[in-house]
């Protein structure tokens, strides 16, 4: 299958891939209308993502004549594209802090995400013990008292963590008790109607954290 020519926006995304649910959960919080297409990485491909993305690869948006590839790079266009609500701070200073923040989830925890979602890494024990400590060492940042990372509002970090932690228990990536914040943090996102419609059929089989 691929996009119609008559859409706005469409999307070529993984079902499973966190990088994919991201982008699915900033278009849901805005509520963006979006043609999506799931591309299933052992699948048979579309037959224009190849001309859309030099690595064929998902996610992949298309606006109009714009075609996008990097999940963080689609996710901040579509915040300058639809600016309401806003995911990302409007001062130079917030915003730059915010962008590291999202650097420092993806280097950090995405890197360990990704070797739990590949079939020939996903068996090691020594990941899903490094993420959990990780979660458990920044726990005293998810009980800063405000609803959201840092923030009365929903924001582009919160997008970032969301399908992260919603894949911990699929995983086996056992939270110890120290990490309890980062529980019930979680537990404030996956609670929201944006997050709900994010999900795809095979992520919705996924076993939340506890």
């Amino acid at each position: 299958m691929v996009l119609s020519q008559r859409t706005s926006i469409g999307l070529y995304t993984d079902p499973d891939s966190a990088d994919s649910h991201r982008v699915r959960l900033v278009l849901a919080e805005k509520g963006i209308d979006v043609e999506i297409v799931e591309v299933l990485p052992d699948g048979p491909q579309p037959e224009d993502l190849a001309d859309l993305n030099p690595y064929a690869e998902t996610p992949t948006l298309v606006d109009r004549d714009l075609a996008l590839y990097d999940p963080r790079v689609i996710c901040e266009y579509l915040d300058e594209r639809f600016p309401h609500p806003p995911l990302m701070p409007v001062d130079p200073v917030s915003r730059a802090k915010a962008k590291l923040v999202i650097s420092r989830v993806e280097r950090d925890w995405y890197r360990l995400l990704s070797h739990l979602e590949r079939p020939e890494t996903r068996g090691k024990p020594a990941v899903r013990r490094e993420l959990a400590e990780g979660l458990a060492a920044s726990a005293d940042v998810f009980d800063s008292g405000l609803p959201y990372f840092l923030s009365e509002e929903i924001t582009m970090m919160d997008c970032t963590l969301a399908p992260l932690l919603w894949r911990l228990s699929h995983y086996g990536v056992e939270l110890p008790e120290a990490a309890a914040p980062v529980r019930s943090y979680a537990e404030r996102l996956f609670e929201r109607e944006p997050f709900h419609a994010s999900l795809t059929a095979a992520e919705q089989g996924m076993k939340r954290g506890k």
